[in-house]
């Protein structure tokens, strides 16, 4: 069969990324051009500014990643794009560049679901084996979905509030750590001990999640603290946040895995790169025999080679977007694989 090349464009929020990817699995090119550093300086992404630099950026990141493409662009055979969920502003960039890509080279369009993208990055070094459990943890997801084919999957339970990634970040934010939260309370987390008592987050038996309740109780904390000045130990604050946080995660895992009998697990999404949450998961899995799969930590994050990978299943069912295709801010995941899959 020949080999099918796609461009992937990927800006949902701070990065933007492009890469071309082989037969959903092999990366040829990848380019990720940050915005990190400026957002730092704002404690959190700014979306008005965020869309601007995608903007500045774009053609840049482009240039750099057709350079590192052995073919010509003309050898391309469909354009991939992250077209929801994310920050509006950002996405439309990503899309409207694709549909002029699209358009000038008269290559398919292919419209990617972004937590979608995140469960593929499993098959960039590894071969997704089905069926599969999944748990997608990013600053947007919380999703826990068993993959029984490529176009076959069930959505187990879903967060109703906030998502364990931007809980990280925002109890970061509390205890005055820089952005981005999260590896910084991964990071003070390893220096500490668990010394605080905290409340459990949605001990109930539906496979559904919920922070906020962990949220609220680690903002009242410190602020009531900080007003009877008592001296808070970040340190072991973060430990006892992080571990209760990762607790309810594991727990779901475990219960969904006794259930359903499965023997292969797939974590994904931002939050997989916090070292303490594979090693939890690890052990979950050799506990039941299970295999274990997680991204390099280079796919865990926002990458357009995620979505080309995502990308690949829609090209070979022919699931081409035309021209009207817009961006959108949110899209339920259980949405998307009913309409699409």
């Amino acid at each position: 069969m020949k080999d099918v090349y796609i461009l992937a464009i990927e800006t949902s929020c701070d990065e933007t990324s492009m890469a071309i990817v082989k037969n959903g699995k092999k990366v040829e090119a990848l380019t990720i051009l940050t915005q990190m550093d400026t957002h730092a300086n704002y404690g959190g992404v700014v979306p008005e500014i965020a869309s601007r630099m995608h903007t500045e950026n774009i053609t840049l990141v482009l240039e750099e990643t057709l350079k590192k493409f052995s073919k010509k662009i003309e050898e391309i055979d469909a354009i991939a794009v992250t077209y929801a969920p994310g920050l509006l502003g950002s996405l439309l960039v990503g899309v409207e560049c694709a549909k002029t890509l699209s358009l000038v080279y008269n290559k398919p369009l292919i419209a990617v679901n972004h937590t979608m993208g995140h469960i593929y990055a499993n098959n960039i070094d590894n071969d997704i084996k089905y069926p599969s459990l999944a748990l997608i943890v990013s600053g947007g997801h919380t999703d826990l979905l068993i993959l029984n084919s490529p176009d076959n999957m069930e959505i187990l339970g879903s967060t109703i509030d906030d998502s364990v990634g931007e809980v990280f970040d925002k109890v970061a934010r509390v205890l005055n750590m820089p952005y981005p939260g999260g590896p910084n309370i991964e990071k003070a987390a390893g220096k500490g001990k668990n010394s605080y008592e905290l409340p459990k987050p949605m001990m109930d038996e539906t496979y559904n999640f919920s922070y906020s309740g962990l949220k609220s109780y680690m903002i009242n904390l410190v602020h009531n603290e900080t007003q009877r000045n008592h001296k808070i130990n970040i340190n072991d604050l973060a430990c006892s946040f992080q571990i209760t946080a990762v607790e309810e995660l594991t727990r779901k895992v475990e219960k969904a895995l006794k259930n359903t009998g499965i023997k292969n697990f797939i974590l994904a999404g931002g939050v997989s790169a916090n070292n303490y949450l594979r090693a939890e998961m690890q052990k979950i899995c050799e506990k039941y025999n299970v295999e274990f799969h997680v991204p390099n930590i280079l796919y865990c994050t926002d990458n357009a080679a995620m979505i080309g990978c995502a990308a690949y299943p829609l090209f070979k069912a022919r699931k081409f977007a035309d021209f009207s295709l817009n961006a959108k801010s949110s899209e339920n995941i259980k949405n998307y694989v009913e309409k699409n899959l």
